[in-house]
């Protein structure tokens, strides 16, 4: 019952957040024809300010062993090879290829999964997610763009590695990481040489980019809300079905299977894995795929389905990880 309740507290505040933004939404308080605005709002100003403090915020990585990284890197990049040729099989429309393969390695690590880690091992937990997430994050924007450069609205026209490289170059969330990795290396030399300012020093900056940062998962899950249509589900049930298949069971278990059958990680490793494989598909894809002229419609519904999926599968991956002793 312990570990149903935690399952239950890990997702329930993103599908409450949801719900407000659907009723908002009933109730007049925010129209569709708003959303849009809010939808890039949150892709170019609130999502970059808070990927770029959680890049900064990462503490040294001395001490730290990095083969449960090479692992999940590794695992992401295979599910995304892998599932190309299926998202080709389950749909002809190239708008909701893109967001189907988002859907299937996207996970809302950035929101969700440090604290789930931390929940799941204590600050071991917390402090391998937080590792993880420098490279992790990083490369699951980039495999995104690559995802929705490749399959975009015009099948007829095959995608240029070009346009796909100025893709990955001009993506706000991109940018962002790739600021705060600056930033966090100028961090480092200034600690080496005995300079002592930080960018929290900076307080006006420093305070805007964390206003900024606190507003972009609150906002982004209520715009998703104010979104969703519950007569978009018959018409997607078949892309919905394979969300919720792939997200929800498929990857997670293939993911702790394999890395409890090498036998070379412990228990905070573990928690980074479900954080990372077991959480929902990432809110953030839904205004990505808006901006890059992908099925906006579709990859809400999967970020909504996989939530409410999502309590079920921590629940039962961490059931069994107590069980067989990792946790």
């Amino acid at each position: 019952m312990t570990d149903l309740i935690f399952s239950i507290n890990a997702v329930a505040p993103i599908v409450l957040m949801v719900c407000l933004g659907y009723l908002l939404r009933r109730i007049g308080i925010i129209p569709m024809s708003i959303t849009a605005s809010l939808n890039r709002m949150v892709f170019r100003v609130f999502l970059p300010a808070m990927l770029f403090l959680n890049v900064y915020k990462i503490q040294s990585a001395q001490d730290i062993s990095f083969g449960y990284i090479v692992y999940a890197l590794l695992f992401t990049c295979g599910v995304f090879l892998v599932t190309i040729p299926i998202v080709m099989l389950i749909t002809k429309d190239n708008r909701q290829r893109g967001p189907l393969l988002q859907g299937t390695f996207r996970s809302n690590f950035a929101l969700v999964g440090i604290p789930l880690a931390t929940s799941l091992f204590g600050e071991a937990g917390g402090m391998v997610a937080s590792m993880l997430s420098a490279f992790l994050i990083p490369l699951l924007n980039v495999l995104a763009v690559v995802a929705l450069s490749i399959f975009g609205g015009d099948s007829s026209k095959k995608p240029s590695p070009l346009k796909i490289l100025l893709g990955i170059v001009k993506n706000p969330l991109i940018q962002s990481i790739a600021l705060g990795g600056v930033v966090l290396l100028i961090r480092a030399a200034f600690v080496r040489y005995g300079v002592t300012f930080r960018l929290t020093d900076l307080k006006p900056v420093y305070s805007v980019l964390s206003s900024l940062s606190s507003v972009a998962t609150p906002l982004a899950l209520i715009t998703l809300g104010a979104q969703f249509e519950f007569s978009a589900v018959p018409t997607l049930k078949k892309q919905i079905f394979w969300t919720v298949l792939s997200r929800g069971f498929l990857v997670p278990a293939s993911a702790l299977i394999i890395a409890y059958t090498m036998g070379c990680f412990e228990g905070a490793h573990f928690a980074a894995f479900l954080a990372v494989f077991a959480t929902p598909v990432a809110v953030s894809s839904v205004p990505m795929s808006q901006e890059m002229g992908a099925d906006a419609v579709l990859a809400g519904q999967m970020v909504v389905w996989s939530t409410l999926v999502s309590g079920i599968t921590v629940f039962l991956a961490t059931l069994v990880l107590k069980t067989i002793g990792v946790f």
